[in-house]
């Protein structure tokens, strides 16, 4: 299936777009080699069960200085490849499964980040204990189950484990971090800020116990940054 005429435009500035966002990456030192994956969902505006919709996605193995927009391939919700020169990312049926059954996301970003990949290998939460992340996060940021890249395993880990949180963040077991969000920039803002926290956290735990902030706090902190900061 071609892309259709109707979605282009829209198509050409998601490439575009995400190809600039991968700079984000390395510049945040969220990723080494050819590791990590921004995608951006293209809405069909003709279909509206969101059925029609495409998602471009960084190829398998390219490395990020010889990233540009021509580089970006395209995929249906599906993670066939609809355009494209090259194999997309190892991780497509992931970023598919997630784009299938969370409507609301319009863009996904995994990386490998030290500190978030560290939570993850001890498949143990990200308590909320710093301001920020009840901020961001609304609370803890979650583990998702173990699973084995190639297939939608991981997708199905992350739907699972995000449906009904306001994490925008997974630490898939064994594995790294995921971050969804409307647009693939507030993913990609999501993944910056996780590592943050990791660390802080991790470093808080080797000077002793880091401070729980209360849940009622943790309520009105969310409230506020994500309904009335820089509004």
């Amino acid at each position: 299936m071609p892309v259709p005429a109707a979605m282009r435009a829209a198509v050409e500035a998601a490439k575009a777009n995400v190809a600039a966002l991968h700079d984000e990456l390395p510049r945040w030192e969220l990723v080494v080699w050819t590791a990590g994956n921004v995608s951006e969902r293209v809405r069909n505006e003709e279909v509206a069960d969101g059925s029609a919709d495409l998602f471009v996605i960084k190829p398998s193995g390219v490395s990020y200085d010889e990233l540009d927009a021509d580089a970006i391939v395209v995929c249906d919700l599906e993670g066939n490849l609809v355009e494209g020169g090259r194999n997309p990312s190892s991780d497509t049926a992931a970023h598919a499964y997630v784009y299938q059954h969370m409507s609301h996301v319009g863009g996904v970003v995994h990386t490998h980040s030290t500190y978030a990949a560290a939570w993850a290998a001890r498949g143990e939460e990200i308590p909320c204990v710093l301001t920020m992340m009840a901020d961001e996060f609304g609370g803890p940021v979650p583990v998702g189950p173990f699973a084995i890249i190639g297939d939608d395993s991981i997708g199905r880990g992350i739907v699972e484990t995000l449906s009904g949180h306001r994490s925008p963040a997974v630490l898939m077991q064994n594995h790294g971090p995921f971050t969804i969000g409307p647009t693939p920039k507030a993913a990609v803002k999501a993944a910056v800020l996780l590592e943050e926290v990791a660390r802080a956290v991790h470093i808080s735990r080797q000077l002793g116990d880091p401070l729980p902030i209360p849940q009622e706090s943790i309520d009105a902190l969310y409230d506020r940054y994500q309904n009335v900061y820089g509004r």
